[in-house]
């Protein structure tokens, strides 16, 4: 996958965990890209340690759950960190 291709890949991944975690998360589309791709990076190792299972292929599923449940975990941690709570205002 080409580096696009991952950037992409990360900004779609992280509005993705934004969408599936409740309450309001800070950050506009530049926070969302960044926080995508650490994400999709953080599932990648995690796959390939955890389930020997890389991300190769942009059009792969495993490669997008992948990215997505990276993401989920580094907004939570984001989120932990800068004190957002899951309510909504």
């Amino acid at each position: 996958m080409g580096f696009f291709g991952f950037l992409l890949l990360g900004l779609i991944a992280g509005a993705i965990a934004k969408a599936i975690l409740p309450g309001r998360q800070a950050g506009g589309w530049f926070v969302t890209l960044l926080l995508g791709v650490i994400g999709a990076l953080l599932g990648g190792w995690l796959g390939s340690v955890l389930f020997n299972a890389p991300l190769e292929d942009f059009f792969s599923i495993q490669t997008w759950l992948l990215a997505i449940g990276g993401s989920i975990i580094v907004l939570l941690i984001y989120g932990a960190l800068t004190g957002r709570k899951g309510a909504r205002a």
